[in-house]
């Protein structure tokens, strides 16, 4: 699956401002219907950059969240201005 359909946009507020300096963790509006595997799997073919964990969460308006935390190499920095969330 084309990882462009499964990760939709980055999700910019100040929690996740937060995420990444203390946590090394991006968020992102994901599609609702992909998994976490899909997720890490169109992350990394994205950013190049391996990853730790995902978490997920679908908010009351019916967005679905994706919380992406990095592996110790990786810099959530590197990649937020990558984005140009920064």
């Amino acid at each position: 699956m084309d990882p462009y359909k499964i990760i939709v946009k980055p999700h910019v507020t100040e929690k996740t401002m937060n995420l990444i300096d203390q946590n090394n963790e991006l968020a992102f509006v994901v599609r609702r219907t992909s998994t976490k595997a899909q997720i890490k799997k169109a992350f990394e073919q994205l950013y190049g950059q391996e990853v730790a964990r995902v978490n997920t969460h679908i908010t009351p308006k019916g967005i679905k969240l994706a919380y992406v935390k990095l592996t110790e190499e990786g810099e959530a920095e590197d990649v937020a201005v990558k984005m140009g969330v920064f």
